[in-house]
């Protein structure tokens, strides 16, 4: 399995977004520990020093499903700024966290309810780094 990277910052705001959500019980404790165990395995490097092509917190991120080609859009961003219907998907759903830290044309394994199949990432529309916005 390929090692993710994740900004500093990253790295520190979702830390803290499993730690608020798991005392306000707004995230299943499984949930929590999942999140934080991929956290802890990443690669942390400087919001400078992170390639333009890998998503980070605030990326708009293009991908699809290999199993049946279906083509996704969405901003990946903290639970509280989750707003589905315009594009705005929070760090803690399954798909967005399995997103961040990779690469374009990266693939992901994924189990869906027909069995396993890859998300294939085909394009960073925005990263704030790449962008030079290092304060979202």
């Amino acid at each position: 399995m390929k090692q993710i990277l994740i900004t500093k910052n990253d790295y520190a705001r979702i830390h803290q977004a499993i730690t608020n959500a798991k005392q306000s019980n707004s995230i299943k404790k499984e949930e929590a520990e999942k999140l934080l165990t991929e956290l802890h395995s990443a690669k942390v490097v400087k919001s400078e020093e992170i390639p333009a092509d890998v998503v980070t917190m605030n990326s708009i991120v293009k991908f699809h499903f290999e199993n049946n080609k279906k083509e996704m859009q969405f901003q990946i961003v903290y639970p509280n700024q989750a707003d589905f219907k315009n594009g705005k998907v929070s760090i803690f759903s399954p798909v967005a966290a399995a997103l961040i830290g990779y690469g374009v044309d990266d693939e992901i394994d994924w189990l869906v309810p027909s069995g396993a199949t890859k998300i294939i990432i085909d394009e960073i529309i925005y990263q704030p780094e790449a962008a030079g916005d290092l304060d979202l």
